[in-house]
């Protein structure tokens, strides 16, 4: 069994999936467009542009996405995304590029569990997490 996060978006899934797959250093599989499927032909052409279906791989995960129907869409809540890096510096210009332009709830930091931990929605409002190494803790 393998599960996939799967993420809407209000008609900017392509910019960013296609950010996504350039920070995380993954690979678009899929990018398909309204316009592009039957779909096209009883749905309004200013909604051609909107995708319908996104996959980007990423070191042997699947993210997968969408564009809804804007009267649809609502902003993830109850979800974050979690990355774990192996080193300080790669966390560092993950959590910079994918929270650019969005909010930050927590700084990258150093943590009891962690070499660097952060949170932030970025511009498109996907929440992250971000995890970098691991420090061994003790039961209180």
């Amino acid at each position: 069994m393998q599960t996939n996060p799967y993420l809407s978006f209000n008609g900017d899934c392509r910019e960013a999936m296609t950010l996504y797959a350039e920070v995380l250093g993954g690979e678009v599989q899929a990018m398909i467009a309204i316009g592009d499927t039957p779909m096209a032909a009883d749905t309004p052409k200013e909604r051609h542009h909107r995708i319908v279906h996104a996959s980007v791989s990423v070191g042997g995960s699947i993210l997968m996405a969408g564009d809804v129907p804007g009267e649809m869409y609502q902003p993830p809540v109850g979800i974050t995304i979690n990355i774990g890096l192996q080193t300080v510096a790669e966390a560092e210009r993950v959590f910079k590029a994918l929270s650019a332009g969005g909010s930050v709830q927590m700084e990258l930091t150093e943590t009891f569990w962690a070499d660097r931990f952060g949170m932030f929605t970025d511009r498109f409002g996907t929440p992250w997490m971000i995890n970098c190494g691991s420090k061994e803790v003790k039961p209180a």
